[in-house]
């Protein structure tokens, strides 16, 4: 659905860094360019506020990937990585992230959503029941279709990913900056997503 996005726009980004994080490396084995992301998504218009949530881990490279969100202009909610008994795992921000869209909605004119995941399908729903546009970004080809069919505009990453990814199955594009350690127990430090400009 094309909609107009005046420039005097209030917007408000709210990025689900671990889908994000897990579909461009199923799909691409690559890292994401958030700084990238959050350009397009934007596009030119008043961003009032961005924020990305985070899994915490005991990673070493934690501290370098908050500090490159922040220079990107992102401030970031963290959530610890919980371990249940039997090695079960759970790490999600879902509540937290449609919570803060409810209550940042009546501040903006639009809500962009960074993920793909279906179970913001009624978030979206109610979002704009309540007359708050609702913008989604992410990769298409891991998104839910139901997310993209209600979006009053989905931009779809995979249509250019090299514009929103760095490096790639080979190794080559080598980042600074890295996601910390992730719930997949496989190649958890391998591929992380860079947030920095590519070069």
């Amino acid at each position: 659905m094309a909609i107009i996005k005046q420039k005097e726009q209030r917007v408000a980004m709210l990025i689900d860094t671990q889908n994000l994080y897990h579909s461009a490396r199923n799909l691409y084995g690559s890292r994401v360019n958030f700084g990238a992301v959050l350009k397009e998504a934007v596009a030119g218009r008043h961003l009032v506020r961005a924020i990305a949530y985070v899994i915490t881990t005991e990673a070493e490279d934690e501290k370098n990937f908050f500090e490159a969100l922040n220079n990107l202009g992102i401030e970031t909610k963290t959530k610890d990585l919980q371990i249940f008994l039997g090695g079960a795992k759970k790490a999600d921000w879902d509540v937290g992230l449609a919570v803060d869209a409810v209550r940042l909605a009546p501040k903006v004119d639009a809500i962009i959503i960074a993920s793909g995941d279906g179970d913001f399908v009624p978030l979206v729903e109610y979002l704009k029941f309540m007359g708050t546009q609702v913008e989604v970004i992410t990769f298409g080809r891991s998104a839910s279709s139901r997310l993209r069919e209600i979006a009053d505009d989905f931009i779809d990453m995979c249509e250019n990913q090299r514009k929103y990814l760095f490096g790639s199955r080979d190794g080559r594009n080598e980042a600074s900056a890295r996601h910390p350690r992730e719930k997949q127990p496989s190649n958890r430090n391998r591929n992380r997503p860079s947030l920095h400009k590519e070069e």
